[in-house]
């Protein structure tokens, strides 16, 4: 049985062997049919007008069976899939050229963009003194003795770690650099001559931020036929001879003359200042219980002999600091000089003038005065903020417990609900009396007031 049964297996394996060899060749002659297609066809991804063809089933039977069929079906497949692939390639290099458009633009805007600043460096490259600033440069448009006096000098020891430089500037207003004409002026004098009588253009220049004023190297004219001042307490309350000061910057030429403003129209600063035995002679001596407060009611505020120093802001002629000075207070007055001599006649009734505007900050240490006080000068017409930081300063140089005394304070009825008082109680004050009155001299429509106070600074 054996040898029966061999017989036809040879018979079938070279049959079977032929179908297989077959399937092969048929398979290598589609892929390379469909490779070729694919390779021989357009060749851009983004263009799919000839899809690939399925392949149908061939006919005949005799050389393929159901295994050929099959592999036909799984092509068939394959090429399903490749047109999906394709389709979806199509896609993604749609919206790639989108992003590579927008990709451009972006590029192009940052171009711009860098041109933009390239060019704006070098504008700025071109013009360096536009943003940058020193001082000398500051100082290029005036004298020799101008810089002298305001620009840096070497130290001669060297580098002062105190300092943390080994250069040192004078003290002086910044306000002088913004009127280089005016301050070339105030600088024009022969050093070690007599310095020019300028009061006029000095006080200016001081009212223009120009304070302190630069140091100068000349002598200023002395008084002909000068005397002895009077001795005190005499001189508290007696006029000063004529030949006690220099007349030249003022329209009076003699006392006399300035006591007798009171009675000449016209409108000066502090009429009746210079006569000693006038209204000067009974202020602050009494107290009415309203604006007009008493100084040794306001000493009373406070334990005997513990108001001993302090400050009179705009104090005129001195005549504040003179009763004070009657008490055993030393009161350092500052005045200017409008059209008057009124820092030199404070000193000739034996007190401290001191010649600085308001807007000066107070050359005192923090926490050192009793007692300040500012009748008239401090009020409406000072711009708000400037105010603020005035009565700030007063509050550094009081002491704890130190009074400030503001008397008869000018403003309009709608500024002292709305901006005076709420400033005052920002700076921190503590009052201790607090009075009101209208000023009606001008007609009630007006609305304009006067206010005083005593405040204290807190203890702690």
């Amino acid at each position: 049985m054996g040898g029966e049964d061999s017989t036809p297996r040879k018979q079938a394996f070279p049959q079977s062997q032929m179908k297989y060899k077959f399937k092969i060749l048929l398979l290598i002659v589609l892929t390379n049919l469909l490779t070729f297609y694919i390779f021989t066809g357009n060749n851009s991804y983004s263009s799919f007008q000839n899809p690939i063809s399925r392949i149908s089933q061939l006919s005949g039977g005799g050389a393929c069976d159901s295994a050929a069929a099959a592999l036909i079906l799984k092509l068939n497949a394959t090429i399903d899939e490749l047109a999906a692939s394709r389709s979806e390639i199509s896609q993604l290099r749609k919206q790639l050229k989108s992003s590579h458009s927008q990709t451009e633009e972006l590029i192009n805007e940052l171009s711009q963009l860098n041109a933009a600043v390239e060019r704006a460096a070098a504008v700025s490259d071109k013009q360096p003194t536009a943003t940058k600033f020193t001082f000398d440069n500051l100082l290029d448009d005036v004298s020799d003795e101008a810089k002298f006096a305001v620009g840096p000098h070497k130290l001669p020891l060297g580098y002062n770690p105190r300092m943390g430089s080994d250069e040192i500037y004078f003290s002086v207003g910044g306000g002088c650099l913004n009127h280089k004409e005016d301050l070339q002026k105030y600088m024009s004098y022969q050093i070690g001559g007599e310095c020019p009588v300028d009061d006029s253009l000095s006080q200016t220049l001081m009212l223009m931020g120009c304070e302190p004023l630069p140091r100068r190297r000349c002598h200023p004219k002395s008084p002909a036929n000068y005397v002895e001042p009077n001795p005190l307490p005499k001189s508290l309350w007696a006029t000063p001879p004529d030949t006690s000061i220099i007349w030249d910057p003022y329209t009076c030429k003699n006392y006399t003359c300035l006591t007798n403003r009171r009675k000449t129209p016209g409108i000066y600063d502090c009429k009746d200042c210079f006569e000693l035995d006038g209204r000067e002679k009974t202020r602050w001596l009494y107290d009415n219980g309203g604006l007009d407060y008493g100084i040794d009611q306001v000493l009373e505020m406070k334990p005997r002999g513990t108001i001993r120093i302090g400050l009179d802001i705009g104090g005129g002629s001195g005549s504040f600091a003179a009763r004070m000075k009657e008490r055993n207070v030393t009161i350092v007055t500052t005045s200017m000089n409008f059209d008057g001599p009124f820092n030199s006649f404070i000193s000739s009734r034996g007190l401290i003038s001191m010649h600085v505007s308001v807007s000066q900050r107070f050359p005192f240490f923090e926490n050192t005065l009793d007692i300040v006080h500012s009748m008239h000068v401090l009020s409406n017409w000072i711009p708000d903020t400037m105010l603020e930081f005035t009565l700030y300063d007063i509050y550094r140089v009081l002491r704890p417990g130190g009074l400030f005394w503001l008397d008869r304070f000018f403003c309009f009825g709608e500024q002292l609900n709305s901006t005076y008082v709420p400033m005052f109680d920002r700076v921190g004050f503590r009052k201790l009396r607090w009075n009101t009155g209208m000023k009606v001299d001008r007609g009630l429509d007006k609305n304009e007031w006067y206010f005083s106070a005593l405040l204290e600074k807190p203890m702690t």
